[in-house]
């Protein structure tokens, strides 16, 4: 099974709020993000597509044309508890700096630790690749769970996630079809 992994588009938001799990819109530049989206697309044969049910991911997944879209919880970016919709500036730096430490154990204040992010996106990953074995499925999601994801398939630790950048709207593409999971890009 090949996966390709679609980040939503830019946000309508201010810069340097933390986000997570908050229904954020997408920004004005949607139009054009979609259109170079497309075209990246344009050759290839998707047989499902899954979809956050975030607006920022939904609306993409819906634009981009594809029938038969079904969203999963699972998919969902981090929960940053009550540190959502704050400024990052704002959030005490003693807990951030302890958070940012070993975020991979540690959740922020009511919210989920990178760990349990990435167990929802294997959980989902399991499932897939038993209902579309040999298939191509889009799925569109968040930066969160597509490095949560390469992580898992390379077998890295969680702390190295921010080693790698995702793009909005950019594509990585993993192979799970062989005995050893690759991936094949990361951020076109």
């Amino acid at each position: 099974m090949k996966l390709t992994l679609v980040r939503h588009t830019s946000l309508q938001i201010t810069e340097g709020i933390c986000y997570g799990q908050s229904d954020i819109d997408v920004s004005i530049n949607f139009a054009s993000e979609l259109s170079q989206l497309k075209q990246k697309l344009i050759h290839e044969q998707i047989d499902a597509v899954y979809s956050s049910p975030l607006q920022r991911c939904s609306k993409l997944a819906h634009a981009l044309g594809f029938d038969g879209i079904l969203h999963d919880e699972r998919l969902k970016e981090l929960h940053f508890g009550d540190w959502e919709m704050q400024s990052w500036n704002d959030i005490p730096r003693e807990l951030f700096d302890v958070w940012a430490q070993n975020y991979a154990e540690l959740a922020p204040p009511n919210g989920e630790t990178f760990a349990g992010l990435q167990q929802r996106g294997i959980d989902f990953l399991q499932e897939v690749q038993a209902r579309h074995h040999g298939q191509h499925v889009l799925v569109v999601t968040h930066g969160g769970m597509i490095r949560a994801l390469i992580a898992h398939v390379l077998n890295m630790q969680l702390k190295g996630l921010f080693r790698f950048h995702v793009d909005y709207a950019s594509l990585t593409r993993l192979d799970l079809s062989g005995t050893i999971p690759k991936v094949e890009f990361v951020n076109r």
